[in-house]
Formats: structure tokens, sequence, C-alpha cells
């Protein structure tokens, strides 16, 4: 099928379909269509979204595209790289919702689902914590530091201060190598070492240190290292 959709047959327009019968019903490519709402000269928006598809590998892999990767694909312009952005936010922000409250030790996969989105194929490197109560349910997570992650970088201060505040009484540290090579450096483990005597200071447990990339994470405890 080629050419503008509204010249389509009404039952294969997306959006159409999407009304009468539901999204679930709406191929990938289609879904990313309704967002997108036009095409490029030559290109229904079906047809890029395909392209997307194809570029990043699937949907997961759209879901971890920042603004520099949706730059390199022909025909994006500000707006339409505007709407995927807003589109990956919010399921990252709704994944987050899904965590928050939540057991971290009970529910591991639903907790790496959404660090892996939120942090495993960023440029940048950042160090998130994941403030845990009692009950180990997750109170919140955030990202306080960015940039280099390395001892001199994250002030531990900091983050006890926070956990404090929040009344929290375990955390879990976590933060990417963009580089894809996930084994823990010097400079990963001497973090590790501060983080966790901060923590002995004042009777909060850290229950892990996880590192994440592209090809997937480690774990400090699993490791043996915490």
């Amino acid at each position: 099928m080629s050419g503008v959709i509204r010249n389509w047959p009404k039952h294969e327009r997306p959006r159409e379909i999407l009304l009468e019968k539901g999204p679930e019903y709406v191929s990938d490519a289609g879904l990313l269509a309704i967002i997108l709402r036009t095409g490029t000269k030559g290109k229904d928006a079906v047809s890029l979204g395909r392209e997307l598809i194809g570029a990043f590998g699937g949907l997961k892999g759209l879901l971890r595209a920042d603004r520099d990767d949706l730059n390199r694909i022909h025909g994006l312009g500000p707006a339409k790289i505007s709407q995927l952005l807003a589109s990956i936010e919010i399921a990252k922000r709704q994944m987050k919702e899904e965590i928050v409250g939540r057991p971290a030790i009970n529910s591991p996969s639903d907790v790496t689902k959404y660090i892996s989105m939120a942090v495993s194929n960023l440029n940048e490197e950042v160090f998130m914590v994941l403030y845990l109560n009692a009950s180990n349910e997750i109170i919140t997570t955030e990202i306080p530091f960015r940039g280099t992650v390395n001892q001199s970088a994250v002030y531990p201060r900091e983050v006890i201060k926070r956990a404090i505040s929040l009344n929290s009484t375990g955390l879990i540290f976590v933060h990417n190598h963009p580089s894809g090579n996930l084994t823990p450096s010097k400079c990963d483990i001497a973090l590790n070492s501060k983080l966790m005597q901060a923590c002995a200071a004042v009777d909060i447990i850290p229950l892990d240190h996880l590192i994440f990339g592209p090809g997937g994470h480690v774990s400090f405890r699993e490791e043996g290292l915490m």
C-alpha cells in the first residue's frame, strides 16, 4: 500500500482501525504513523513508521532513541522528532509509575525493564538511585548525577541526605556504561565502596549496584562486590 493515507480505503487506515476496533488491532508501523500524523516527500506515514522500526530494530530500540538518534533519520524534522520524544517519555514515565510502590526484590524483572529503558542506551553516563522503604517497596527513582560517573563526581552525602528525607531504608544504585562494556572498573568499585560506607554510617541498606548498557546489565551483588 502506498500513497497518501487519507486516500486509502477506510478499513486500511491506521487511525480508523484504532477508533473502530481498538489500538491492539493496529500494526507497530500504523501506531507510529498515528503519532507522526504525516509522512515525508514520497513516503507515507506508515512507510516512515516501518523505516523507523527497521532503523532501531523494533519498538524496543526506538523507545531508547534520543534526539541525536532520531536526527539521523532522513525526513524527520523538529516537529516529528518532538512528537516521538514526547511519546517515548510518556512510556518511560508510565513504566516508572508501574514500579513505584512495588517490591523491588519480588518484581526484579519489572524494575530492570524500567531501568533499561531509562538508562541503558543513553550516550552520556548517568547515576540513578532507587529509594526503597522497609518493605523493599520503591518510593521513587531519581537521577541525581549526570556526566562522568566516578567517585569524585557522585556525592554519597547528597544521596544519603535524600534517602533520609524520604524515610528510605534501602537503596539500589544504578549507572550506565554507554561503551557497552559492563565490567565494573576500578572507579566503579571505588565509588561503590564509598556509597556502602555512607549507607553504613546511617544504617541504610545498600541492596545492589547495577551497571546497565546496550547489551544488558550486571549486578555488583551477584558478582560478590557488595
